[in-house]
């Protein structure tokens, strides 16, 4: 490289990951992809990645591409050639490491859901609007925010498309569960996963639901369902023995399946259903909004296809028409392949790690923020606490702030329990 060309290349961004399995891929794909695509001004550099088994983590170095390795996620943290940390674990250890990362300097990314527990989420928020004053960010890595025709249905309700919002609607169905024999993971156990497929399912529609609309959910009614509730210790499933010696199985302490309603702060319903049971559906994330003068319709499966209904047009020619979302003008497309070239689920990753990037460069507030996320997860709790309660209504608590984190609006225009 000449000498001038040294002096103009961007600056490196350590980047020092915390789990390396599913997500830790994911997110490893990502941070290697985004500055060798998008013109960022800040180099991603792949500085270390922590896990607790050393033959396993060193594995994943070598594969994912990563520098370094280490087996304690605090000497991660303490590394001089970490500035972000990226967090890839189950959910009960968010709360501890982000907010170590944060009071050691480091900005922050993490996985959703944001914590276990709303408690987890305010402190966590509380930690990264302190370090924000220090000029930190943090940021929650909700991935679909970053599919290019989500970002271009937002861009679209903004503009005032389909006009004021009147339906909501958003199912998120998979099949890894159907089998009773299926072993019991820490996704299955509440002490590590918080819930089931509410948090690890629903946490994306709930979030979905909110960024789409750019306003808060104020009140759910829900039901939560846990079909087998037994299921093989893997160690039974290994060995064909627990780990006491004998065959066994363990209880399953998260739902299968979670059914709610809502309502959006400017009083439009929306209806959820998350479910990690659904015979054949591998991976089915599907939208469809309705407004006064239009809706929207996305399906994961098809994630380069937006369909969207002007209700506007003349009735003969009126309908549900495709967008095929890979033109340059499309959001994120500007750095990727001539129209009509699709692009995938790991795309959304990449996307991720550049707008935090710029965000870091630029000073500015990533979205989903931390307050994003406590959001979010406040929606959740008001959802178990209406299953407790057989779907009694519940409002979900609003942000102490004058601003709503989903949105923006002012949290005055949310209707009270009463009005709804």
């Amino acid at each position: 490289m000449k000498q001038r060309d040294r002096e103009s290349a961007p600056a490196a961004l350590g980047v020092g990951l915390i789990g390396y399995a599913f997500m830790g891929a994911a997110h490893s794909q990502g941070w290697r992809t985004a500055g060798r695509v998008f013109d960022l001004p800040l180099r991603p550099l792949l500085a270390a990645v922590a896990g607790r088994d050393s033959a396993a983590v060193h594995a994943a170095a070598e594969r994912h591409g990563w520098a370094a390795a280490e087996t304690d996620w605090q000497a991660l943290v303490s590394r001089d050639d970490v500035q972000l940390v990226d967090i890839c674990t189950p959910g009960d250890r968010h709360a501890e490491i982000a907010i170590a990362a944060l009071d050691a300097g480091k900005h922050v990314l993490c996985e959703k859901p944001l914590a276990n527990s709303v408690a987890e989420a305010e402190a966590m928020a509380a930690a990264a609007e302190r370090a924000r004053a220090r000029g930190q960010v943090a940021m929650v890595g909700f991935n679909y925010r970053r599919v290019p025709a989500l970002a271009l249905a937002r861009r679209l309700i903004e503009q005032g498309r389909i006009g004021a919002l009147r339906h909501v609607r958003l199912t998120y169905l998979q099949d890894w569960l159907v089998d009773p024999d299926f072993p019991l993971t820490w996704r299955l156990e509440r002490h590590h996963a918080g819930s089931g497929a509410l948090g690890d399912l629903g946490a994306h529609i709930v979030d979905l639901a909110q960024f789409l609309a750019g306003e808060p959910l104020v009140g759910v009614s829900a039901q939560l369902e846990t079909f087998v509730r037994e299921r093989p210790l893997l160690a039974s499933v290994s060995t064909g023995l627990s780990a006491s010696g004998g065959p066994g199985r363990g209880e399953v302490t998260v739902d299968d399946a979670a059914v709610f309603t809502g309502r959006l702060a400017s009083g439009a319903l929306a209806t959820f259903e998350a479910s990690r049971m659904a015979p054949g559906r591998k991976n089915a994330l599907r939208l469809e909004i309705s407004g006064e003068h239009g809706s929207l319709a996305f399906d994961l499966e098809r994630l380069n296809e937006l369909h969207f209904h002007d209700q506007l047009e003349p009735a003969a020619t009126a309908g549900f028409r495709r967008i095929l979302v890979t033109e340059a003008d499309h959001p994120y497309l500007e750095a990727w392949w001539p129209p009509g070239h699709v692009l995938g689920y790991e795309h959304t990753f990449a996307h991720q790690a550049r707008d935090l990037v710029m965000a870091i460069a630029t000073g500015t507030d990533p979205r989903p923020s931390f307050a994003d996320g406590l959001q979010v997860q406040r929606v959740l709790a008001a959802v178990e606490e209406s299953a407790a309660k057989n779907a009694v209504y519940t409002p979900v608590p609003a942000p102490r702030s004058a601003v709503t984190p989903a949105s923006g609006t002012p949290a005055g225009t949310a209707r009270t329990e009463a009005q709804v």
